[in-house]
C-alpha cells in the first residue's frame, strides 16, 4: 500500500467514522437529555429520526455534489458542517433546538459517507480493494457500536453535552489529513444536480415518519397525522417518478438492473432496519428500566464491537475469495439468533448469564454480514460508478433505521418495559432473517467486471 492510499484510507474512515459514530452516540444519551430537558418517547424518536431524515433524504444527492465540486471539497464541507453542528448541540437549550441540530447534522453527514467511499473506489482496485472496504466497513460499524461506549463514558463522567463533542478530534485530524493529500480533486463539467429530486425525498421521508412517531399521540384519523402521510406517500411516488425520467437522477434506477445490487439492497433494507431497532431498544431499556449507567450500557455491546474490529477484514477477504452468498446469508441468521438469546433476561437482570450470550453471537453474526454485503454491493457496478452506489445503498439503510425507528411506538406497545424490550428483540430477529433470505435467494458469486452504467 502506498503513502497516499494509506492517506485515502485513513480519511475515508475518519470521514466516515464520526457519522456513524454520532448515529448511535445520540442513543445512549437520551435518558440524560429527557432528565434535564424533558420529552417523552416520541421526542427520544425525534432525536434520532432528526438526523435519519435529512441524511438518508440527502445522501443520494452527495454524489451529485461531488461530481460538480469534487469529492474532497465535498468531504471538507461535510466535516466542517458536523463539527459546527456537534458544538451547538452541546449547547442546546431545548429539546427542540437538539432536533433541529440534529437534522442540519445530517445533511453534514450526508456529505462524507459516499465521498469517502468514494475516495476508496478510485485509489484501490482488486484484492486491494476489497481489503480496503473491508477495513472501511470494520470500522465504521465499530464506530456505528462503539457509540454508546464512547458516549455512555463522557454522559456518567461529564454530561451528555459534552459526549456531542467527541467528535471535534477526529475531524480536526481528518481536515489536516486531506491537506497531505497530493492527488487533484476530480470533477465532472457535465453533472448537475436534481434538487427537486432531493425537495421529494426530503418531504416524502419526513412526511411519513411524522405520521408514524406521532400517531400514538394523536390517533391516525387526526388531520395533524394522515395529511402528513397522504403527503410523504405522494411525495415518495413523485420521486421515484422523477428518478425513472430525469435525464441526471440523484438514484439511478438502472441501477437495481444489476442483480447484487438490487438483492444487495433489499438485504441491507432488513439488516439495517433490524440493526437501528435493536440499538434503540437495547440501549434505552437498560438504562431506563435494568438500571444501567450509560456507560455500562455502552459496555454491554462491547464484545461486539472488539469481534468486528478482529474480523472484518478478515470475512471481507474470504468474501472476495468465495463470493458474498454465503456470508450474507449465515451473517443476518447468526446476529438474529442472538438477538432471540437475549430474550432470556428477566428482572433483575443478570448481564454475564442474559446478555452476553447473545452479544457475543449477534457480534459475531455482525462480523460475517457487513464486509461481504458493502462488496457485494459495490461490486455489482462499475468503479466510476462506485460514488453513486454507495449513496444509494446508504441512503437505503439509513431509511430502513429511520423507519425502525419511527415504528418504535407501535413495536414495543409504547413503554420500553421488559415486555417492549421482548418484542423489539423478536422484531429484530425476524428482520435479520428476512435479511439472510433475500441475501441466499438473490445473491451470486461475480464473475466478470461488471458493465452495468
Amino acid at each position: 500500500m502506498t503513502r497516499e492510499q494509506r492517506l485515502v484510507l485513513a480519511i475515508a474512515v475518519l470521514g466516515s467514522f464520526v457519522s456513524f459514530l454520532d448515529g448511535t452516540l445520540a442513543t445512549v444519551a437520551l435518558p440524560a437529555i429527557r432528565e434535564e430537558l424533558g420529552g417523552g418517547l416520541s421526542s427520544q424518536q425525534w432525536i434520532v429520526d432528526a438526523y435519519l431524515i435529512t441524511l438518508g433524504a440527502l445522501i443520494l444527492i452527495a454524489g451529485s455534489l461531488s461530481d460538480v465540486y469534487g469529492r474532497l471539497v465535498v468531504l471538507r464541507v461535510g466535516l466542517i458542517g458536523f463539527g459546527v453542528t456537534s458544538v451547538l448541540i452541546a449547547v442546546a437549550p431545548t429539546v427542540e433546538f437538539i432536533v433541529v441540530m440534529r437534522a442540519l447534522q445530517g445533511v453534514a453527514g450526508a456529505l462524507l459517507v459516499p465521498s469517502s467511499l468514494a475516495l476508496i473506489m478510485s485509489n484501490f482496485s482488486g484484492a486491494a480493494q476489497a481489503r480496503a472496504i473491508g477495513s472501511w466497513t470494520g470500522w465504521t460499524s465499530v464506530a456505528q457500536l462503539a457509540g454508546p461506549l464512547v458516549g455512555g463514558g463522557f454522559i456518567d463522567l461529564v454530561s451528555w453535552r459534552a459526549a456531542f463533542l467527541v467528535n471535534v478530534l477526529p475531524i480536526a485530524v481528518c481536515l489536516y489529513l486531506l491537506g497531505r493529500l497530493e492527488q487533484r480533486d476530480v470533477r465532472r463539467p457535465d453533472a448537475t444536480i436534481d434538487y427537486p429530486g432531493a425537495v421529494l425525498a426530503v418531504l416524502g421521508l419526513g412526511g411519513t415518519v411524522f405520521a408514524l412517531i406521532e400517531h400514538g399521540n394523536l390517533g391516525w384519523s387526526h388531520p395533524a397525522i394522515w395529511v402528513p402521510m397522504a403527503v410523504g406517500v405522494i411525495s415518495l411516488a413523485l420521486f421515484l417518478h422523477r428518478q425513472a425520467t430525469t435525464a441526471q437522477p440523484i438514484m439511478p434506477l438502472g441501477l437495481f438492473r444489476a442483480r447484487n445490487f438490487a438483492w444487495g439492497n433489499l438485504a441491507t433494507t432488513f439488516v439495517y432496519a433490524a440493526l437501528s431497532l435493536s440499538g434503540f431498544v437495547i440501549v434505552v431499556y437498560l438504562q431506563q428500566e435494568a438500571g444501567f449507567g450509560a456507560t455500562l450500557a455502552g459496555l454491554a455491546t462491547i464484545p461486539t464491537t472488539i469481534l468486528m474490529i478482529a474480523l472484518s477484514s478478515t470475512f471481507g477477504r474470504l468474501a472476495g475469495r468465495f463470493g458474498p452468498r454465503l456470508f450474507m446469508t449465515v451473517g443476518p441468521l447468526l446476529a438474529g439468533a442472538g438477538f432471540l438469546l437475549m430474550l432470556s433476561v428477566t428482572e433483575p437482570l443478570n448481564y454475564w448469564t442474559q446478555m452476553l450470550p447473545g452479544v457475543i453471537v449477534f457480534g459475531l453474526g455482525l462480523s460475517i454480514t457487513v464486509a461481504p454485503l458493502t462488496s457485494a454491493v459495490l461490486g455489482a457496478v462499475a468503479s466510476e460508478r462506485a460514488g453513486i452506489a454507495s449513496a444509494v445503498n446508504n441512503a437505503i439503510a439509513r431509511v430502513a433505521g429511520l423507519v425502525a425507528v419511527a415504528m418504535i411506538g407501535v413495536i414495543v406497545g409504547g413503554a420500553l418495559d421488559l415486555a417492549g424490550f421482548y418484542r423489539g428483540l423478536v422484531v429484530s430477529a425476524v428482520l435479520m432473517g428476512i435479511g439472510a433470505t433475500f441475501s441466499w435467494i438473490g445473491i451470486r458469486t461475480p464473475t466478470a467486471e461488471p458493465t452495468e452504467r
